[in-house]
């Protein structure tokens, strides 16, 4: 599944890497212990935390993760917003809590 197609569905917000959507969405991963992220996310994987400090980017970049969701209505860093452009990263914010968005990407399919 597309990254954009998830944000469709999903309804998130997109706060950076609109040209990066298309990216395909192996699987998912929840987690805001940023060394458990690092130790257990795969390549293409969606990652779904409440983080919103520019570390979850050297996190993203170096996993090869697709997107990034914010959840419970976190707004980004300005400096996030901006590395995530640079880098190419996916930062999309929703209201949900990270339980109802993984609840979402499970009935959509990703696993």
């Amino acid at each position: 599944m597309k990254l954009k197609d998830i944000t469709g569905r999903l309804n998130l917000d997109i706060k950076a890497g609109q040209n990066a959507l298309e990216a395909d969405v192996t699987g998912g991963y929840v987690g805001d212990l940023l060394s458990d992220v690092l130790a257990n996310a795969k390549k293409g994987n969606v990652w779904i935390t409440l983080h919103t400090h520019l570390n979850i980017i050297a996190v993203a970049s170096s996993k090869e993760i697709s997107g990034i969701i914010i959840v419970n209505g976190r707004v980004p860093e300005q400096e996030t917003l901006k590395k995530a452009e640079d880098e190419g990263i996916p930062i999309l914010v929703t209201k949900m809590s990270a339980y109802n968005v993984v609840c979402r990407l499970h009935e959509l399919g990703v696993n």
